[in-house]
């Protein structure tokens, strides 16, 4: 599917385009590793997203713990294998909530969360695969470490509060050339041992294929527009 063409009527044939586009760029840069397609379900009901679970899609994300709530644990009891993952801030107060829904979160932004996530785990808790959110374009209105604290953050989280970091999330500003982000980012990642890279959106994630991104969050080429 490119640039001006229709898109597909059915979710299917949707989810078939954006997996055919993934294997395109994923060849194009010399690539055999595992891509992972997250289908970001915010603002949809469980009736828009069905049809993907039925095409045989089961990673998807969230932005708010409470929207989570109120359609997940009714489709995950339905269709076992579902992964979700938090692709939105998360305030400390959700935390317990936060970590009873998801599997992943993208979102570990600051010192605080990075606290409160070692005190659940030193009380038992199970705690998720944990991605850091760099903001690579020092953005004050997005959350997320700037990148010259990023290697001290990282530290801090892995040393001081026994953290596993298993990845890195960014959101590139939307008036500046992805390429740039996605760069700095593995760049980020390369230097402190960090395998995995959430990166590229529905716009861009062939580009981030092609920078090494492991996890690609898709939403309106899936869904539609939201409203």
């Amino acid at each position: 599917m490119k640039a001006g063409e229709p898109k597909p009527e059915t979710a299917a044939a949707r989810l078939e385009a954006i997996r055919a586009r993934m294997s395109a760029a994923a060849k194009e840069a010399g690539r055999k590793d595992e891509i992972t397609l997250v289908a970001v379900s915010k603002t949809f009901d469980a009736g828009a997203i069905q049809p993907l679970i039925d095409a045989g899609q089961r990673v998807f994300g969230e932005n708010r713990v409470q929207e989570a709530e109120a359609k997940w644990p009714a489709l995950r009891a339905a269709t076992p294998g579902i992964e979700l993952h938090l692709i939105g801030p998360l305030q400390t107060n959700k935390l317990k909530q936060a970590l009873a829904l998801f599997d992943v979160f993208h979102t570990l932004d600051r010192e605080r969360l990075a606290e409160a996530l070692a005190a659940e785990k030193a009380r038992g808790a199970s705690l998720p695969r944990l991605f850091i959110q760099v903001n690579t374009g020092e953005e004050a209105q997005k959350a997320g470490v700037f990148p010259r604290e990023a290697d001290a953050f990282i530290a801090r989280a892995r040393e001081v509060h026994g953290l596993s970091i298993e990845g890195l999330m960014c959101i590139p500003p939307v008036d500046e050339e992805p390429a740039l982000h996605f760069a700095l980012l593995e760049k980020i990642a390369r230097r402190n041992g960090i395998a995995k890279l959430s990166m590229g959106m529905s716009a861009d994630f062939e580009t981030a294929i092609g920078f090494g991104a492991t996890h690609v969050r898709v939403g309106s080429a899936l869904f539609g527009t939201r409203a």
